[in-house]
């Protein structure tokens, strides 16, 4: 944990977050000054250029001054329960802890017990990679999340944590809410790793998939390329998160389809992915929008394992090469297909239901496509806060 005076100064957004907003960087930059931060540990994506030797350099020196310095307290053998208050008032609840990574793949078609939710882009691997395989230390904005239904993981720790030292407690910068975290270690450390092992082992038999990462399956990804490499260590460390915590928000990623002949489009996507009246009791209904016309399509459940799935497969195998775009508000999804040429599709809200079927649908599916869902609001993804030795 880092030894600190201005710890607000210290935790930092994923660095994934506001790409198209260089400007929230530099208020970050301008905001820590010459604080020790995790800012100086990271290379956020709306900085990343052609040639990023330099700054990854810098990095690396930063975390040998920081270690030189005794900036961190140390706690072995350990695990941190986090609280997590967000925006409307909630509190998220997760543990940090480690993973093996020979237990995580994210290639499509994969058996591992750990894998991705959405597709990953091969592309964005090589620069955290290339951070992380000379690094000391590494920090996360991993989420992985359980489908503990039983909430026997991380509820049970939400009751004793008075009886724990509580190691964090602050506000973290821009709006991103208030942090809590409690050490986890000796005998309350022991019994949570026997009631995760009887987890794996009754999730094993239901399902091919124990866990799912959440957010961050880029930097873990890159995390396994330097642990296959013989770079750095085979643990890397991650927020475990129940997706049955009702604090856990997920917001559909909708589709517009841009510069199409609508009406022909929508007869297509009806003729081949969509029932009929008579069988729209197997269908999932979807809502399209246009700027001649609104209504519902039923797409059919034989197709696939969800409305997502059967829809973007059938994007992306026509002979169209359609352009798409992936918006997150509804009111602007609305509002775009309103334009000539455009057709929008609102994806379903993540409800409880969806909840439930996410890993049977992961089991069954593999991966989801790309921008299938966002895991809240920008400013409550995970900030950088607690670090580990990875050499």
């Amino acid at each position: 944990m880092p030894n600190v005076e201005e710890i607000s100064k210290w935790a930092v957004i994923a660095c994934d977050q506001f790409t198209s907003q260089p400007e929230y960087w530099e208020d970050v930059k301008n905001f820590v000054g010459d604080s020790p931060s995790a800012y100086n540990l990271i290379l956020p994506e709306a900085m990343l250029q052609n040639s990023d030797a330099k700054k990854i350099s810098q990095i690396n020196a930063s975390m040998n001054e920081y270690l030189e310095k005794n900036l961190f307290t140390e706690y072995k053998n350990s695990y941190v329960y986090v609280e997590r208050t967000l925006l409307d008032g909630s509190i998220r609840k997760g543990i940090v802890g480690v993973i093996d990574l020979e237990e995580y793949d994210y290639k499509p078609g994969s058996n591992s017990k750990i894998r991705a939710t959405e597709e990953t882009v091969s592309e964005r691997i090589p620069p955290r990679k290339s951070i992380r395989e000379n690094a000391q230390l590494e920090l996360s904005h991993v989420i992985l999340l359980c489908d503990d239904d039983r909430r026997d993981l991380i509820e049970p720790i939400t009751f004793s944590r008075h009886s724990m030292k509580k190691i964090y407690d602050f506000d973290l910068m821009f709006g991103g809410g208030n942090i809590k975290g409690w050490l986890i270690r000796g005998d309350q450390s022991r019994a949570l790793s026997m009631r995760i092992d009887s987890y794996v082992k009754r999730k094993s038999k239901e399902l091919s998939v124990v866990f799912a990462v959440g957010d961050g399956n880029h930097s873990l990804a890159a995390a396994k390329a330097c642990y296959e490499s013989g770079a750095t260590s085979r643990y890397a460390m991650v927020e475990l998160e129940n997706i049955y915590d009702d604090a856990l928000k997920f917001e559909p990623i909708h589709r517009l389809i841009k510069n199409i002949p609508v009406e022909e489009v929508l007869n297509e996507i009806q003729g081949s992915i969509c029932v009929s009246a008579w069988g729209m009791k197997d269908s999932w209904p979807i809502k399209f929008y246009s700027r001649e016309k609104s209504g519902i399509i039923n797409i059919d459940k034989t197709k696939g394992a969800s409305a997502l799935i059967v829809l973007q497969k059938y994007l992306d195998d026509s002979n169209r090469n359609f352009e798409i775009d992936y918006i997150h508000d509804t009111d602007a999804l609305k509002k775009l297909s309103s334009l000539e040429n455009f057709l929008g599709f609102e994806l379903p809200p993540f409800d409880e239901n969806a909840k439930r079927d996410f890993f049977k649908v992961i089991s069954k599916s593999g991966v989801l496509p790309r921008k299938t869902f966002s895991m809240g609001h920008a400013q409550e993804k995970r900030y950088y806060l607690e670090a580990r030795k990875i050499k």
